[in-house]
This record gives structure tokens, sequence and C-alpha cells, in this order.
């Protein structure tokens, strides 16, 4: 199984990046996939999570600012992040799994963030 997460990069606050993540060795429309992040020092956290059916869950920290979506034709789901702020800076991983409400079973490398002027 192999996540593979591309798109990070250095934005100025209030800029956009999207994330995108293909993924192999796994039926991508039976799966949950999501995003997480990691900051220095700061425990892993859950971003964005969309269902097989597109149902999607964010954390309070990005509602209204990011958004997740998924192409079931291309075994890929991205992420659109707007209206950055400094503090989601991050490693941002991909994430596959069978239930949005259970920790996910596949990760993948990771991708770096980094909002900053």
């Amino acid at each position: 199984v192999q996540l593979q997460a591309s798109g990070g990069g250095l934005v100025q606050p209030g800029g956009s990046l999207r994330l995108s993540c293909t993924t192999s060795g796994i039926i991508f429309g039976d799966n949950v996939m999501g995003w997480y992040r990691q900051a220095p020092g700061k425990q892993r956290e859950s971003v964005a999570r969309i269902a097989r059916g597109g149902i999607t869950n964010y954390s309070d920290s990005v509602q209204g600012r990011f958004t997740i979506s998924r192409d079931n034709t291309k075994n890929t789901v991205y992420l659109q992040m707007n209206s950055l702020k400094p503090d989601d800076t991050a490693l941002y991983y991909c994430t596959a799994g069978s239930s949005i409400v259970r920790s996910p079973t596949y990760w993948g490398q990771g991708t770096q963030v980094t909002v900053s002027s």
C-alpha cells in the first residue's frame, strides 16, 4: 500500500496551497480518506476526512478554510487550503481507513507545509 502526498511548500500568511495524495494497493473507493498534520512539539491531529459517499469532517481549526475532496476515478484525495495561517505550519499526512470515526489504517510519508512571511 502506498499513499503519495504532494503539493506542500512555503506560502505567505493568507495564501493557498492544494495538497494531493495518490494511492495504490487499496480499493480507493472503499476507503475513508483523510489528512492529518503534526507540528513540531505538538500532537498529531486530524485535519479533514472524507467518507466513501462524500460526507466530510473537519477540525474546528480549519473549518471554513480547508476543503477535502476525492476523485475515485484517479484514486486521489485533495486538500485545498485557503487563508493559511502560521499555525497551519506542519507536516501533513494522507491517510486511508475503513471508518471515519476510527484511526486510519494506512499513512503516507507526509508533505511539509510552511506558512511564513
